[in-house]
């Protein structure tokens, strides 16, 4: 493979701005950082660039019920996304936002050369429209009960429950999940793209192999069914970009989500100077571009954006790479078993590190889902990274500070040397094409072989014999310098350590400086430089993960994370219920008679509540905020006839109501003075 320095812009798929970023989202980002990592490693000019996904109409409800502008929310939601994939080591070249003046000028000037070219439809309309909000309502903002099977609260374009599609406009009772009320049915101009226009040259794209051949072949079934034009405006009130020329009319989030791929890199090339913006976008351009994104939203990468590209003389992508969904456990994340885990809450307990591996360990260049078990992933991460790889350095770097005055022995023997650099080609191809668990097969594979040579040899045995120092020196160094080449291999996926490991054996670990020569060289003491995963730590992310539910229905600025990008889960922040699954709660006033701590949780108390008479233990996820003493005699409201759950504590059996948006600011509901124990709230 020829290493001529290559030009290339990578990007993942853009976060929606109105939640947290989980373990599911983060297999993209780890994935793509891996890639780009290499690409930089190798010498090449590689720009790593994403923002949040910042506009449309569920970030606009949000921040209505938030009582707080879309502008305020966004900022706060990218703020948090920043640190938490700046703490996962994701080195993006530029994060930025797709609620940008950079955005906003693209996404005009790619519409109006569409328009000029003839690609911009208008057509009247029908839709549901929401009487008392006074807005059009997308599919999954309607519910109502599905005239295929008849379950009620069934989105608007397909049933949960016997997997039927249809028009929103063939519910039965339909109810806005806005606000309840009964929509009607309202005209209005709509602008579309006109997508049966590149027929011809989408269906060359699918066959160029632009695309993962699983993935191609999906998108074939669009051109079976006829290509349709596609939406690309909404009617205020929206969140989004106003399209020019036309007041009232916003660009669909969908059309300049996308745009903000290259409103982040014109953002990274005006801040840095150096950087041409044209050399990466123009039609003919000899640079690179690769998209990675999730399989479910590949129409939108596959077909949609290349068209929009095209019709507006801008290049398409080198490749779009699509990766499957992350399972936990062999099954989809779950609130309810503590595995819908946030990346804040892994980062609270464990070393991000581990994730980056286990994920590489297992990711390929298909379309496969990815299963984090949670104990293979403890186990995997001990056996190789602690018991294969440190644990080279940590058996010998020690002889090399106490006896050889911190100096690398000249390595006579080059045998494992040159076995460990003739994988150099077979590791580099297998990262280029996205093989990462190949490739770290070969590297433990090459781990496996120094360790065996290093416990054959035995330094500890030589180092008491007065006429082995020699020997003692030559292994010692040679298992230093096997251990320096594993951790340049790795160095894509376990940044921080190899920062580490250069600080440690004070040379740059660099692809071009593999076989450099050591002799003579002094390296610093060795301190530990990765600690065993303890069960435990899993444990207490399943059980801060399962608090999570608890506390959701009282945290107002708790949305629930979004697993997927398509806007069909780009949806307000809880479904209504009816006054029927309402009058089912039983609240009852209830007296806390003790309050306390719980050995090893990190969130909970121990709360025994009295309802007049009869008392229920409660744990309540409200340790952030409140001492055990301070709750003691207070009045609070209780979920009482919840059913009782058993935790690793013990059985909790009911549900203290709070509010707030987390930490040390969570208050529990505290009814009037003369509420007494076991009064029903009304």
């Amino acid at each position: 493979m020829t290493n001529s320095q290559r030009k290339i812009l990578v990007t993942s798929a853009l976060p929606y701005a109105n939640g947290p970023i989980h373990l599911g989202h983060m297999l993209e980002y780890i994935q793509t950082d891996i890639w780009s990592r290499y690409q930089k490693l190798r010498g090449h000019e590689c720009h790593y660039i994403c923002a949040d996904d910042a506009h449309g109409t569920p970030i606009m409800l949000k921040a209505q019920q938030l009582g707080i502008t879309p502008e305020e929310m966004i900022a706060q939601v990218q703020k948090e996304h920043e640190q938490d994939f700046a703490d996962f080591n994701i080195n993006f070249d530029n994060f930025h936002s797709t609620h940008c003046k950079e955005n906003r000028e693209l996404a005009s000037d790619i519409y109006l050369k569409l328009r000029d070219g003839g690609y911009i439809k208008t057509k009247t309309i029908s839709q549901l429209f929401d009487p008392e909000k006074e807005m059009f309502l997308p599919d999954r903002f309607v519910k109502g009960t599905c005239p295929k099977c008849k379950s009620e609260d069934q989105y608007g374009d397909n049933c949960d429950n016997c997997g039927a599609t249809y028009s929103t406009t063939d519910l039965i009772n339909p109810y806005s999940v806005v606000s309840g009320a009964t929509p009607v049915m309202k005209d209005s101009e709509h602008f579309f793209f006109d997508l049966p226009a590149f027929e011809t040259m989408l269906s060359e794209w699918l066959a160029s192999g632009s695309l993962q051949p699983e993935i191609a072949n999906k998108l074939r079934e669009w051109f079976e069914q006829g290509l349709q034009q596609w939406d690309i405006s909404r009617d205020a009130p929206y969140f989004g970009f106003e399209i020019p020329e036309q007041p009232g009319k916003f660009f669909y989030v969908w059309l300049d989500a996308p745009i903000g791929y290259m409103g982040s890199f014109k953002n990274l090339c005006d801040k840095r100077g150096d950087l041409d913006f044209d050399e990466f976008w123009k039609k003919d351009s000899t640079t690179e571009l690769y998209h990675f994104i999730g399989k479910d939203i590949v129409n939108f990468h596959g077909l949609f954006w290349p068209a929009v590209l095209d019709g507006a003389g801008i290049r398409k992508p080198t490749a779009v790479y699509a990766h499957g969904y992350v399972t936990v456990n062999g099954a989809k994340m779950s609130k309810s078993k503590g595995t819908f885990i946030k990346a804040r809450t892994y980062l609270d307990n464990l070393d991000p590190e581990y994730l980056r591996y286990y994920y590489a360990a297992k990711l390929n260049s298909r379309v496969d889902d990815l299963d984090l078990n949670l104990e293979d992933f403890a186990q995997r991460v001990n056996s190789d990274l602690v018991g294969k790889l440190v644990n080279l350095a940590s058996r010998t770097a020690g002889f090399i500070s106490k006896r050889f005055d911190g100096k690398l022995a000249k390595i006579n023997d080059m045998t494992l040397t040159e076995a460990f650099l003739a994988k150099q080609d077979i590791i580099a191809d297998l990262y280029e094409t996205r093989e990462f668990g190949k490739a770290m097969r070969e590297i433990m594979a090459l781990a496996d072989m120094a360790n065996a040579y290093v416990a054959d040899a035995a330094p500890w045995q030589l180092i008491k014999q007065e006429d082995k120092q020699d020997e003692a020196h030559q292994v010692c160094s040679n298992a230093l310098n096997l251990f320096r080449i594993l951790v340049t291999y790795l160095k894509p996926v376990l940044p921080k350590l190899a920062d580490n490991v250069e600080a440690f054996l004070q040379t740059p670990l660099t692809w071009d400086n593999l076989a450099v020569d050591l002799a003579g060289h002094e390296i610093a003491k060795f301190k530990a430089l990765i600690q065993r995963i303890e069960m435990k730590s899993i444990e207490a992310i399943i059980e801060a993960s399962t608090e999570n539910l608890q506390v959701t229905a009282s945290k107002v600025t708790d949305a629930a994370p979004e697993a997927t990008q398509t806007e069909l889960e780009k949806e307000p922040l809880s479904p209504e219920i009816t006054f029927d699954d309402f009058a089912k709660v039983d609240l009852r006033i209830a007296l806390i008679s003790k309050a306390e701590h719980i050995e090893k949780a990190n969130k909970l108390l121990r709360l025994e509540l009295d309802l007049g008479g009869e008392t229920k233990q409660v744990f309540a996820g409200i340790k952030s905020a409140y001492a055990p003493e301070d709750l003691i005699g207070k009045h609070t409201v209780m979920v009482a006839n919840l059913a009782p759950r058993k935790m690793k504590f013990g059985e909790s059996e009911g549900m203290v109501l709070a509010a707030g948006p987390g930490g040390k600011d969570i208050w529990i509901l505290e009814p009037h003075a003369g509420a007494k124990p076991g009064m029903r709230v009304m």
